[in-house]
């Protein structure tokens, strides 16, 4: 019986087949399907002579930008855009003309599949995401080319549960599910696509870099956020109202996040601490800023530890940057001589010997106020008190450390001239009984 059923679809299948074959109309609608894509064809190696981003070349080129990688990867899809384009309009104008428009609305929904299966492929790199869209957005998309999505819709509303005043529909869920994910993961392959491109731009300098990609951060998932509102059903403008009414109350809960978060943007606009500056607080507290985010600033030490750092202290309180617009630093180090040494000589050699360091700048390129200079700086007790000032680029610690260096070579240099190094003396006075007194150094 089962059989004898098969075999009647079967034939009526053939006897169908059969039938739209031997009309003129579907060798016509196949010959418009094989033009549109030679224009498609044409009109693409055209773009891609005259439009070199679009080239094949580009996305092989390793020193190319992430933008124009991208860029070269959407001339793929000049073809089937274009097909998919002239197939919609050619389907409108024979749809008054011709009685059957199978043929062309088949390569339609097969070019509109190729166009998501490609995007796929090219642009979504986690591979969980990528199996969810082509084993559920892939059926999902093609029953909606096929107008017949409608009814898998009213099926899965008439399944619902109510809670109170609300209805949950196996739709809603499922929609929620689907296009949140959707959103969630688009938000920040956008994220973090558009912050790797907006921080390589080289024409603009780091801070404002960092300020357009935490705009552009803050932009994308807000944008991301009201969509997933609106597929959840929420009116925005109810949402609004709400929102005003308790804003004022988690307002005075949550000043310090606040002010944290608009203290973030001042620094970033007003360009006083950026990314490889260094930073002393007030506290005493110093290190390389390697984070700034709308709540903190996070600076990292030289012996490794990162200080996190409310945004609001850099507003509110006094800090040191370093290394805010010039990276040269001027830094001295001290020591004494007995005060029998020959100071003038002691001079010479001591200039000579910061300015044999490498880091150190010396020579006569350099200007002479920023050359090495050793003065007095006191008379002590013990002996005389100099000081030798130099320039260097960064800062007097971690990989940079000089002053170490320096004191080891200043130490060296005046064991082997013969320059006395003093240390503190006294007298001791000793009175005896018989009015004589003895001296005790």
């Amino acid at each position: 019986m089962i059989l004898d059923q098969l075999n009647s679809l079967y034939a009526q299948f053939s006897a169908s087949v059969s039938a739209e074959f031997s009309q003129p109309e579907t060798y016509f609608q196949v010959g418009i399907i094989l033009v549109i894509y030679s224009i498609g064809m044409v009109i693409s190696n055209r773009i891609r002579k005259y439009v070199p981003l679009f080239s094949h070349k580009t996305a092989s080129e390793n020193h190319f930008s992430l933008q124009n990688k991208i860029v070269s990867k959407l001339g793929n899809y000049i073809t089937p855009v274009l097909a998919v384009l002239m197939l919609k309009i050619s389907i409108e104008i024979n749809s008054e003309t011709l009685n059957h428009l199978w043929v062309q609305k088949t390569a339609l929904t097969l070019a509109i599949l190729f166009i998501f299966n490609s995007i796929i492929r090219d642009f979504v790199s986690n591979q969980f995401v990528a199996a969810v869209l082509r084993w559920v957005g892939m059926p999902i998309l093609f029953l909606h080319l096929l107008d017949a999505l409608v009814g898998l819709i009213e099926i899965l509303e008439s399944i619902s549960l109510s809670v109170g005043n609300i209805d949950i529909s196996a739709y809603g869920v499922a929609r929620v599910a689907i296009f949140g994910s959707l959103l969630f993961w688009l938000g920040r392959a956008t994220n973090k696509t558009g912050g790797e491109i907006i921080r390589k731009q080289e024409r603009l300098d780091l801070r404002t870099r960092e300020v357009a990609a935490k705009l552009f951060e803050i932009g994308t998932f807000t944008l991301i956020a009201l969509l997933l509102l609106q597929v959840m059903g929420i009116n925005l403008t109810a949402l609004a109202v709400f929102g005003g009414a308790i804003g004022v109350g988690i307002g005075l809960g949550l000043q310090a996040i606040a002010s944290n978060f608009i203290s973030g943007f001042i620094i970033l606009l007003d360009r006083s601490v950026s990314i490889g500056d260094f930073i002393e607080l007030e506290d005493g507290s110093k290190g390389v800023v390697r984070q700034l985010s709308m709540r903190a600033t996070t600076l990292e030490t030289f012996d490794g530890k990162d200080i996190v750092v409310p945004n609001e202290k850099f507003i509110v309180g006094t800090f040191i940057n370093w290394t805010h617009k010039d990276k040269n630093q001027r830094y001295r180090v001290d020591f004494s001589v007995a005060y029998h040494s020959d100071i003038r000589k002691l001079v010479e050699i001591i200039k000579d010997v910061v300015s044999s360091h490498p880091q150190v700048f010396s020579g006569d390129s350099v200007p002479l106020e920023e050359r090495p200079d050793c003065e007095i700086d006191s008379f002590g007790d013990s002996g005389i008190n100099m000081f030798v000032e130099f320039w260097m680029e960064g800062i007097d610690d971690g990989k940079n450390r000089v002053g170490g260096d320096l004191m080891l070579m200043i130490l060296e240099a005046l064991q082997e001239h013969g320059f006395e190094i003093p240390f503190p003396q006294r007298e001791v006075r000793v009175l005896h009984n018989n009015g004589e007194s003895q001296i005790i150094k």
